[in-house]
């Protein structure tokens, strides 16, 4: 068992994710990801706000900074899955100002 998985002993069995399926802590991104694309950043998102996993705990798990999730975080509660887009940012930023 990881460490990770220790983390998680006690938590929710899953929430439901960006696309409206069953996300458990077994259906997360992986942690050695080098792209992540909005369905994949939702998830995280849906998982820190459901409880799956803390802020904290993402933040180490896939080596990202707490700004960079907090706007994810942001992004996602005012534009949803479309807010995480790379190739839309300056727009959804803009209109978050």
């Amino acid at each position: 068992m990881s460490g990770f998985e220790r983390v998680l002993l006690g938590r929710r069995p899953g929430v439901v994710g960006p696309l409206g399926q069953c996300l458990t802590a077994q259906d997360l991104p992986r942690p050695d990801l080098n792209r992540w694309g909005p369905r994949r950043k939702a998830e995280v998102v849906v998982a820190i706000r459901g409880g799956l996993i803390s802020l904290d705990e993402a933040v180490d798990r896939y080596r990202l900074s707490m700004e960079e999730v907090a706007n994810w975080l942001n992004l996602f509660d005012r534009h949803g899955l479309k807010g995480l887009r790379v190739t839309h940012l300056k727009t959804y930023r803009a209109a978050a100002s």
